[in-house]
This record gives structure tokens, sequence and C-alpha cells, in this order.
């Protein structure tokens, strides 16, 4: 119990002085901003989110406003985010919190869990920074941070082992004046994971806990968190049909709901150059290729600009838009960049 205490409150002192508090969703305990800036920030790096974050507030200010959202319009808004499961998420969301919590979001993390897209972490900070609940987080940078700390050299790619350390992390949480702790020792957690406890060349000089932290004391703090599954990566070329009417006006189809960009509307798409259709074209013009690179992915894409006279029934998937209307659609970033290259 001893070193539990310790631990929690030298990440709190540590926190108060040198973690951060100029990001904006720290100047609030608004469950809906807190939520929105959870929901960006995984997988996204802060400097992306500061960017995203205050436009999507101006056109979203509350939860009544993103449920009452059309999907292409929260799309339009994240397109450039990526994993747009997200967003589709962050919309139903919103939507169930109208319908089923008069507006309210939960003020317990079990319950939190119940809405679409939360997980059990993104609960515990939702809980712990709005309503000051003594519940833990598990993202990436404080997983480093306590499996280090800890010495938790199980594989977490064993869900046993997963679960044994949230219980751990249960242990550390902060057990007195939880309405000041719970959200700075919860923000400091994520601050040293972030600012200290890199994922390489972790700053260990820096760290609050490094006199308990087993990792150090072993010297290989970079051993962890021990996880063997890894995602093998992919590398895949698709052709890009943009077809263009002489009114500037291009069509596009919506993605199916799984897959490379779900939902989205977007180019069609070709595995080879000889499986575009030009039968209705006057020009045929091959644009510069390019990379999008995804997670776990290399797409090679390979744009063919196709001009015809006027629209064509080109299939019943999609439709003909000009820029003012494709411009408030949900598109993958890199589509969106290249329409706006051509206009």
């Amino acid at each position: 119990m001893g070193e539990t205490l310790l631990f929690s409150a030298q990440v709190v002192c540590w926190q108060k002085e040198h973690g951060r508090s100029h990001l904006p969703w720290q100047q609030t305990r608004d469950p809906y901003r807190v939520w929105l800036s959870e929901v960006m920030l995984q997988q996204t790096q802060v400097s992306t989110v500061l960017d995203y974050y205050p436009r999507f507030l101006a056109r979203f200010p509350h939860v009544a406003a993103l449920a009452d959202a059309s999907e292409d319009e929260v799309l339009a808004l994240w397109s450039g985010l990526g994993y747009y499961s997200r967003a589709r998420n962050l919309h139903r969301c919103a939507q169930q919190v109208v319908a089923l919590h008069e507006g309210a979001f939960p003020a317990t993390a079990v319950v939190l869990q119940t809405l679409p897209g939360i997980g059990r972490s993104t609960a515990g900070a939702i809980a712990a920074f709005c309503f000051s609940e003594r519940v833990p987080i598990l993202d990436a940078n404080v997983r480093r941070v306590l499996t280090r700390f800890l010495g938790f050299d199980t594989d977490l790619s064993v869900v046993a082992n997963e679960r044994a350390l949230w219980e751990r992390a249960i242990h550390l949480l902060p057990h007195s004046h939880l309405p000041e702790s719970m959200p700075r020792y919860t923000q400091g957690l994520m601050d040293l994971g972030a600012m200290v406890c890199l994922a390489r060349k972790p700053l260990c000089a820096q760290c609050p806990v490094q006199l308990q932290c087993v990792a150090r004391q072993e010297g290989v703090p970079e051993n962890y968190p021990v996880k063997t599954r890894k995602l093998t990566r992919q590398s895949q070329a698709w052709w890009l049909l943009l077809l263009r009417d002489v009114a500037g006006r291009v069509h596009l189809e919506r993605r199916p709901s799984t897959g490379i960009w779900p939902g989205l509307h977007c180019l069609p798409m070709y595995a080879a150059r000889a499986d575009i259709p030009v039968q209705y074209a006057f020009r045929i013009r091959e644009l510069p290729p390019f990379l999008h690179t995804l997670t776990h992915r290399d797409l090679h894409l390979h744009p063919v600009l196709v001009e015809v006279n006027e629209q064509q029934p080109f299939n019943d998937e999609g439709a003909w838009f000009c820029s003012v209307q494709w411009s408030s659609l949900g598109l993958p970033a890199p589509i969106r960049k290249l329409l706006e290259s051509v206009r």
C-alpha cells in the first residue's frame, strides 16, 4: 500500500509542476469536450488534433448539434484524421446520449462503456477527468509507463495478461482528495508517457518514479511493454478513375462498409490500369502516382483523369458532384487533395 500511495502522489505532484496544462481540452470538465478530445487522440498526434478540435467544436458546439448532423457532415469535418470508424461511432454515440440520456453524458465509466466507440480506457478518462471517479485508463502511453514501473513482463497479446494489468492499474490509483487527484493523476500518466517515458530512449532521469521503476533498475526500459503479436505491413497498388465532365463535375461512389475508407465517398478504384472504363472519353491523362501510408498498409495510388463531354450513366454505385458538393462530403484525405489539385 505504501508504494501504491507513493506512486500516485509522485505522479500528481509531478504533473502539477511539469505536466501539460495548455491543451484546450484540459481547461474544461465538460464531458462532451473531453470525450471529443479522447476520441480524436486515439492513434493521432496531439499536434494534428489541435488543428481539428476547434473546427469540430465550432461546427458542433454541443452533443445535440453533433447528434442532429448528417453522417456526411461529420465525415467531411473528420477527413484527414483517419480511422473513420471513430467518426461514425462519434456520431452514433452523440445520438444515443441525446436519445437515451437526455443529452447528458453518464457519470460513471461502467455506463459510459455502453455507448458506441467508448472502450474501457476512454470511459475511464472521461469519468476521471469530468467526474473524478476512481477508475484507471490504459492507453498506449499509460500502458508503457505502468509496465515499466511494475516490471510487468507478461505478453499483453494475451487477454488474461491485459486483464491482470488493468487490476494492477486499479491498485495504483489515488485514494484521497479525488476531486483534484484523479484528474491530475490521469493527466500525469498521459504526460509521462508522452514527454518522459518514451517508446525509444526514455528520459528516465526526469521521471518522478525512477527510483521505484523496475525497468530502470533492470536497465532495459525499452523491453516493455511485452507484446509478441505484430501486424504484418502490406503494400497494395490501386488505380483511381477521376471521371470528369466538361462542367468540372466528378463521379464519386460510396465505399463499402468494410475495408479501406469504409463508408466514405471516393473515386472508383481498380486493381489494374486495364480495368478502367474509357469508352466515353474524349481525353485520357495519367496523373502522377503517389504513396498514401496507412497504419499497416502502403497504398500506391495511380490516378487516371478521364474527361467526358457530358455526365454518363457510369454505374449505379455513385453520382456526379460539382466542387461545392464534393467539398462537403466525407472524402479520404488523399482523394480530397487529389480533387483539389485538378480543379
